[in-house]
C-alpha cells in the first residue's frame, strides 16, 4: 500500500504474502468474465438504466450534507441485480470533496483506493484527494464510495461472532510452518483455513454471494447517475483496477476517462496470480537489500547487501523455530510475521524502509516489537475515524427499494461489525472472484514449485490460497478483457511493484482497445501520487484527454 508521508494513505491493501496471525490471503482479484446478460457482453442487452425494476435505483438524487470538511450522501443498490425487487438492498456511504473552483469544473472523479475492502470514503477523509494534483483537484469533485459489504455499507461483512472481534473470533493459531510437509503440518494448514472461511460463512453467510466485483461495478454505474455524470471518469489503485477493469467490460460506453493503477490482470488464474505476486515481493526485498544504503543511508541493518539478506534468512529461520518477544504481547512474532512485515514495508520504500531497517536491527538484537508493528501497519487509527451523522445524506432508500435490510433504519439490528472489517471483505471478493481448486491436492502439488520459484513468499502465498478451497465461487473466470467500444484507458505499471507486478500492466494495456501504458522505473507499488513525472502525465489525460505515446516512461 502506498503511504504519504506526512497522511496516512492507502490507496491498496494487497496481503496475499503479508500474514496476519495464521493465515495470509491474496488480496488482489481479477474482475468479470464477458456475460451475455451484461452491458458489454457479447449480446448486450437494454441499458440498465432503462430496465423498469432499475429505474428507482438509477434515478436517486444523492442528498449531500456537510460532512466534517466533506459532503457526504448515500446511495441505494440492490443486493441482487437479478432479483432487485426483492426489497434487500446495501446502502452505500459516499463522500465529495468539491472543487474550490466551480467555474473550472470539468465533472466528478471517482476513484477506488484498492483492497478489496479499503474504505474509500475514509480515504478521502485522510487527504488522499490532495494526492491527485492540484489540475485535477481544481477540475473535478473528487468522489469516493465504501464498496458493498465494507467499511461503512449497510450492511457489511464480517468473520467475527457476534460481539466479539474478528482476531477473537479466529481459530486459536496452529503451529503452522510457512511450508507443510508432514500430512500433521497440512491438515493443520487447512484446519486452520477452514475455521477461518467458516467464520466468514457464518457471521455473513447470505452476503457471500452479493459482494463479488462485478456487482461493485454495477453499483459504480448507479453512483455515475446519481452524481448526474453522463459518463464517468474513474481512478482505481491495486485492485481498483480490477473494479474498473470489470466496469468498462460492462459499461463501455460509459467510460470517460479511466486510469488503472498497479494492475491486475484478469486472464492469469489463481496460480498464475499467486506466483507473480510471490516473486514480486522476494525480488522487492532483494531490492532493498541491495539499495537499502542509497535510501536508508548509514541506518541500514547491514553494511552491504549479503549482510542484509543474511540478516532476514536469520530471523526467519530463528523465528520458525520460536517467535521473538513483543511488548505487550504474549504471543510474539513468528515467521508468518516477519514475512507479514517484510511485504507490508515493500509498498512505499521512501516511506517505509527507514522504520523496516531499524525493525530488523531491533529483532536481530531479540526484540521482536517493531516488526510486529509493521506487520500490522495500517491497522492503527481507525479508532479516530470521523463517524459519519446518522442519516447524512440518504436518499430515501425507501423510495429506492422499498422495505431494505440495508436502510439506514435497519443498522441496528445487523450484526456487529468490527471498524474495520478490511480483512473480512478481502477474503469475501477475492474468494469469490477468483475460482479456486476444490481438491486440497492441487495446493499440496503447488507448493513445491512455488517455493522454487519465490523461496517462503511462495510457499506463504500458496498455503494462504486455502482459504478459498471450500468457499461458494462466483460465475467468473480467468480472462481476457472484453470491453468493445471503451475509450483509450491509461495503465499505470511500476517497475519494481511488489504486489502488482509490472507484467501484469503491460499485459492489461495490451488487451484493452487502445489501451496505453505508463511505465514507472521505481520501487514500491503504484504511482499515481509518488511522482511528479507520473502525476503530470496521469493529470493531462484525465483533464484534456491527452493520450500517453507507447514507450512512455518515467524516471524518479
Amino acid at each position: 500500500m502506498i503511504r504519504a508521508t506526512a497522511r496516512r494513505r492507502r490507496p491498496a491493501l494487497v496481503l496475499a504474502l503479508a500474514v496476519l496471525g495464521a493465515t495470509s490471503l491474496a488480496a488482489c482479484t481479477a474482475g468479470p468474465g464477458p456475460d451475455p446478460g451484461r452491458p458489454g457482453g457479447s449480446s448486450a442487452g437494454a441499458d440498465p438504466a432503462g430496465r423498469p425494476e432499475l429505474r428507482r435505483f438509477y434515478g436517486q438524487k444523492l442528498a449531500w450534507r456537510p460532512c466534517g470538511d466533506l459532503r457526504c450522501a448515500s446511495l441505494t443498490v440492490p443486493m441482487d441485480y437479478s432479483r432487485p425487487g426483492n426489497g434487500k438492498t446495501f446502502v452505500l456511504p459516499v463522500a465529495k470533496a468539491a472543487t474550490a473552483t466551480a467555474d473550472r469544473r470539468l465533472g466528478s472523479l471517482v476513484y477506488n483506493p484498492g483492497g478489496p475492502g479499503e474504505r474509500g470514503v475514509q480515504a478521502l477523509r485522510d487527504g488522499l484527494a490532495d494526492d491527485l494534483g492540484r489540475g485535477v483537484r481544481e477540475r473535478f469533485d473528487v468522489v469516493a464510495f465504501d464498496p458493498r459489504g465494507v467499511g461503512e455499507s449497510r450492511p457489511a461483512l464480517t468473520c467475527a461472532a457476534p460481539g466479539r472481534s474478528e482476531e477473537d473470533s479466529a481459530a486459536p493459531a496452529a503451529a503452522v510452518p510457512l511450508h507443510p510437509r508432514t500430512a500433521a503440518e497440512r491438515a493443520a494448514a487447512l484446519a486452520d483455513a477452514r475455521a477461518t472461511a467458516e467464520a466468514c460463512r457464518e457471521a455473513s453467510g447470505p452476503l457471500l454471494p452479493h459482494v463479488g466485483t462485478a456487482d461493485a461495478a454495477r453499483d459504480l454505474d448507479v453512483l455515475r447517475a446519481a452524481l448526474g455524470e453522463r459518463r464517468l471518469t474513474y481512478v482505481g489503485w491495486s485492485y481498483g483496477t480490477s473494479l474498473g477493469t470489470s466496469y468498462a467490460e460492462q459499461f463501455p460506453h460509459r467510460v470517460r476517462a479511466m486510469v488503472l493503477d498497479g494492475a491486475v490482470d484478469p486472464a492469469l488464474d489463481w496460480r498464475q496470480r499467486m506466483l507473480n505476486q510471490a516473486k514480486g515481493f522476494r525480488d522487492a526485498v532483494d531490492t532493498y537489500a541491495r539499495t537499502c544504503a542509497d535510501v536508508v543511508g548509514e541506518g541500514c541493518p547491514g553494511t552491504g547487501p549479503e549482510e542484509i539478506r543474511g540478516l532476514i534468512d536469520r530471523l526467519v529461520e530463528r523465528t520458525q523455530q520460536e517467535p521473538l518477544p513483543v511488548q505487550g504481547s504474549g504471543d510474539g512474532i513468528d515467521a508468518a510475521g516477519v514475512i507479514s512485515a517484510l511485504s507490508m514495508a515493500m509498498y512505499t520504500p521512501e516511506a517505509q524502509w527507514e522504520g523496516l531497517s531499524a525493525a530488523l536491527r531491533a529483532a536481530d538484537g531479540g526484540d521482536g516489537t517493531k516488526l510486529a508493528a509493521l506487520a500490522t501497519e495500517g491497522d492503527e487509527g481507525d479508532e479516530e475515524d470521523e463517524e459519519l451523522p446518522d442519516g447524512a445524506g440518504t436518499s430515501d432508500p425507501s423510495d429506492a427499494s422499498g422495505t431494505s435490510d440495508g436502510s439506514a433504519d435497519s443498522r441496528d439490528a445487523a450484526p456487529d461489525v468490527p471498524e474495520d472489517n478490511s480483512e473480512a471483505a478481502l477474503i469475501a471478493v477475492n474468494c469469490l472472484d477468483v475460482p479456486h481448486p476444490r481438491d486440497e491436492r492441487a495446493y499440496w502439488d503447488a507448493l513445491d514449485p512455488a517455493e522454487r520459484a519465490a523461496g517462503v513468499y511462495g510457499s506463504t502465498g500458496l498455503t494462504g490460497e486455502l482459504v478459498c478451497k471450500d468457499w461458494p465461487a462466483g460465475p467468473d473466470r480467468p480472462h481476457r478483457v472484453n470491453a468493445a467500444g471503451v475509450p483509450p484507458v491509461l495503465v499505470v505499471g511500476t517497475a519494481g511493484d511488489p504486489a502488482t507486478p509490472y507484467r501484469e500492466a503491460v499485459s492489461l494495456a495490451r488487451q484493452f482497445p487502445g489501451g496505453m501504458l505508463l511505465s514507472f522505473r521505481a520501487p514500491g507499488h503504484t504511482g499515481y501520487g509518488r511522482d511528479a513525472c507520473v502525476d503530470r502525465k496521469v493529470e493531462d489525460y484525465l483533464i484534456a484527454l491527452t493520450k500517453v505515446r507507447p514507450g512512455t516512461t518515467c524516471t524518479p
